[in-house]
């Protein structure tokens, strides 16, 4: 097996293991994108179960503070070499660094996903709902970002949509895992939110506390409802194969949040999944959305939607035109 096979296999293992929603979404991609597609998620997970303690997104642990940090200085220093092309071992270090010569994926929104995992080690909070959006951009707006260059997006208007999609699905995420969040001493709702219902941080876990809990969940997934549909509109500038994949993990994702508002105070009874037949539903209506794409009309993205940082978009703006290739452009 060559190298490149090597590490594609590693990616594969990577995405088949972490998460079945977004392995069956990438198997719809063209077998170019879906490979640095595969590749740049495997450089999120390793990150991601470095700092969770965790092994492919499971069984998170609670790290040492120093620990943490340390591990934390160790994926910025590896990510900075892998996006200057430099050498590197680490099969998900290598697999970025691909993926960021290939697709001129700057350095700056690499590190931006690595500050989210910096709030975690920190122990950071959220004040206020805008604060839990900042976090969701560092943690999945980013990655929709990274995604979209994947794909061949430059256009800025483009880009806003793909982080519209990931800040609905992170959004979803911390709705479904408030009282596992909680076990492991996490919070990420707005503490105005816990304020309101009379509940600490500490509390969510419990039972009595469920109610507010399922009222709490119930807001992030409508708070998620307009940049789900937001992110439609970015549809229409990726080639059909890669739109379908996009729309089939945003329904995917998607239908959890319903499935949250269905059950009520049970949604955190067991983790919420979607089954085998509600993923194929999701490839069906993915590919319609796909096929249609051309033709529908989409409306202006809102203004009252979060907006990633200004500054930041300025200077990855430079660094991606300065650092991607020709044959990047759409």
């Amino acid at each position: 097996m060559s190298g490149d096979e090597q590490l594609l296999a590693h990616a594969e293992h990577s995405i088949a293991v972490g998460s079945k929603s977004f392995a069956a979404a990438s198997r719809l991609f063209d077998p170019v994108t879906r490979r640095s597609a595969v590749l740049l998620y495997a450089w999120c997970r390793h990150c991601d179960d470095v700092i969770d303690g965790q092994q492919a997104g499971h069984q998170a642990s609670v790290l040492e503070t120093e620990e943490a940090r340390l591990r934390l200085a160790g994926l910025y220093q590896h990510t900075a070499a892998a996006c200057a092309d430099q050498p590197v071992t680490d099969p998900a270090f290598a697999a970025l660094r691909e993926v960021a010569r290939r697709h001129g994926v700057p350095q700056a929104e690499a590190f931006d996903l690595l500050a989210g995992f910096e709030q975690d080690v920190a122990g950071q909070r959220y004040q206020t709902l805008e604060q839990t959006l900042g976090y969701c951009y560092h943690v999945a707006g980013v990655v929709g970002l990274m995604m979209a260059r994947v794909m061949g997006v430059r256009d800025d208007a483009v880009l806003d949509r793909a982080c519209d999609l990931g800040l609905a699905m992170q959004l979803t995420n911390i709705a479904r895992d408030i009282v596992d969040d909680a076990k492991v001493g996490r919070c990420y709702l707005p503490q105005a939110w816990l304020d309101e219902f009379s509940v600490t941080a500490e509390q969510l876990a419990e039972p009595r506390h469920r109610t507010a809990v399922a009222r709490m969940g119930t807001r992030l997934v409508q708070q998620a409802e307009p940049y789900y549909a937001s992110a439609q509109a970015g549809l229409s500038a990726l080639p059909w194969r890669s739109a379908w994949a996009v729309a089939t993990a945003g329904s995917v994702y998607r239908r959890i949040g319903l499935k949250i508002l269905a059950a009520g105070d049970a949604a955190w009874d067991g983790r919420l999944s979607t089954s085998k037949g509600e993923k194929l539903a999701a490839v069906a209506s993915g590919l319609w959305q796909a096929l249609s794409r051309g033709w529908r009309r989409y409306p202006p993205r809102a203004l009252q939607l979060w907006q990633r940082p200004l500054a930041a978009r300025a200077t990855v703006h430079r660094d991606a035109h300065a650092a991607a290739p020709s044959t990047a452009q759409p």
